[in-house]
């Protein structure tokens, strides 16, 4: 924070002088030198080797001008960016101040008590509400504080990147040989900070996820031209929406002892998971497997499979999902497009609210039933012919369960066998199963939000019948 950041203006400015130096070496060589092997009173074999190396001389002269003004250019802009950061870091330090908070020199924000009134404090010290309330707002500073520091060191690592590029030679076949950059280029990013954060991609895709979030517009249209396909692999389409169990299911694992009509349900419920493929409905078959293999472990689910095999489902993406908020998604895209000034691809992630559903065709009832789905991705606008900007959205699918059992209620598999759902809860609670999260994301779909077309999900076949001769079973995973 004390940092003199004039030194960047004064290194700026003489390498701003070195380029003019530069200037008046390349004008008294091309003249004295250079133009010596060029006149007629040298010719042949000699005279064309001294040019070559002449030329290769007056292109490194030239291009050390144009990559000390770069450099200067890179230090000005660091300059004006960097302090703005910085006056950004101090405005959220006397806010957090202002508003009760003690920042110390490590950035580290608590309470101040010392603020208090002596009422106060005695309120704070007896009233647990007030303590809790005080934590959420140190939890705030905190964050924001955070945020405006990590901005700086964004920038510091934007400052290195734009550095590092400006001194690399743009041109290998000039016969320099790594020699300086005649042609710089500016950074096509909004900003040093932009530039830093897209260097410094997470791991984990959750963690993509939200960095993707925190982008500016133009720099996720810079990301997805450059490097599409490896982002989406990573995650940035993946859902911000934290899904949790809605109930808390048959209890906890494996805390009775099983009696003789357990044992009766258990033959019961592996005689319906092994008909599965007999009667078709391979994924409640696999389902009900998993349970009773007792794992407890997460089961990914084939989100494009149910995609096709439930009409309801894809009715319901495309009506309670799509429809309901393509129109706003749109514009809120066309917004940053015109804010970047229409004339370069920009970005905007969205997400659907996430809302509970039940499947209605047979196989998946029974697989699943009941559970949330929501629908994330991201609206692209570009620039199009005549001015028209062009919009697409492209987007996923996202489903999420509990396999667990309701009490109260009973099931009806394949062959007309009813069994209560207590029943099947309690294999559960003796061991015998374990319940266990799924979730489950479709494939990419994309949508034309130019025409104002009804949306269509149309998942391929997916070519493949899952029974017990498909390989894929072993993954323990519907896919």
């Amino acid at each position: 924070m004390s940092s003199d950041l004039s030194k960047l203006t004064d290194a700026a400015d003489k390498w701003v002088e070195m380029a003019g130096k530069f200037k008046t070496i390349e004008e008294q060589y091309e003249r004295d030198v250079h133009g010596v092997s060029l006149g007629p009173s040298w010719v042949g074999q000699s005279a064309d080797a001294a040019n070559y190396r002449f030329t290769v001389t007056l292109k490194e002269l030239q291009g050390a001008q144009e990559e000390a003004k770069a450099i200067a250019s890179i230090l000005r802009d660091s300059h004006t960016q960097l302090a703005a950061l910085r006056g950004r870091v101090s405005t959220v330090r006397a806010d957090a101040i202002k508003h009760g908070m003690r920042v110390s020199d490590q950035g580290v924000v608590s309470f101040d008590t010392e603020q208090l009134s002596q009422s106060a404090r005695s309120a704070y010290v007896h009233d647990p509400g007030y303590q809790e309330s005080v934590r959420a707002q140190v939890t705030r500073w905190g964050e924001l504080l955070d945020r405006a520091v990590q901005a700086v060191t964004d920038a510091d690592d934007g400052i290195k990147l734009a550095l590092a590029a400006a001194v690399v030679d743009s041109d290998v076949m000039d016969g320099t040989m790594n020699g300086f950059n005649r042609s710089p280029v500016k950074s096509p990013y909004p900003s040093l900070e932009e530039a830093g954060k897209a260097a410094d991609m997470p791991k984990g895709r959750a963690a993509v996820a939200e960095w993707w979030r925190d982008l500016d517009p133009v720099t996720r249209g810079i990301l997805l031209r450059e490097r599409g396909n490896d982002l989406q692999a990573a995650g940035i389409m993946a859902p911000l929406y934290e899904w949790r169990q809605a109930d808390a299911g048959s209890g906890a694992f494996d805390t009775e002892d099983p009696t003789a009509h357990d044992l009766w349900v258990l033959t019961q419920a592996q005689s319906i998971a092994a008909g599965g493929d007999v009667t078709g409905e391979v994924a409640a078959s696999r389902n009900m497997q998993h349970y009773l293999s007792g794992t407890g472990e997460p089961l990914d689910l084939d989100v494009d499979r149910i995609l096709h095999d439930d009409s309801g489902f894809r009715t319901d993406v495309g009506t309670l999902h799509i429809t309901e908020n393509q129109e706003a998604w749109r514009q809120k895209a066309l917004d940053e497009f015109e804010k970047a000034g229409g004339d370069r691809t920009v970005v905007v992630p969205v997400e659907s609210q996430a809302i509970g559903r039940t499947f209605g065709e047979d196989e998946w009832f029974h697989a699943v039933g009941s559970h949330q789905q929501n629908v994330s991705g991201m609206v692209t606008v570009s620039p199009g012919d005549g001015g028209k900007p062009q919009v697409s959205l492209d987007y996923q699918v996202n489903v999420w369960d509990r396999y667990n059992w309701d009490s109260g209620k009973s099931t009806t598999f394949p062959g007309g066998v009813t069994i209560p759902d207590d029943d099947m809860g309690r294999l559960h609670k003796v061991g015998f199963a374990q319940e266990f999260d799924m979730r489950g994301s479709s494939s990419t779909y994309t949508q034309d939000l130019n025409s104002g077309s009804a949306p269509g999900v149309t998942p391929a076949d997916p070519g493949r019948e899952g029974s017990r001769g498909d390989v894929s079973r072993g993954d323990e995973e519907n896919r």
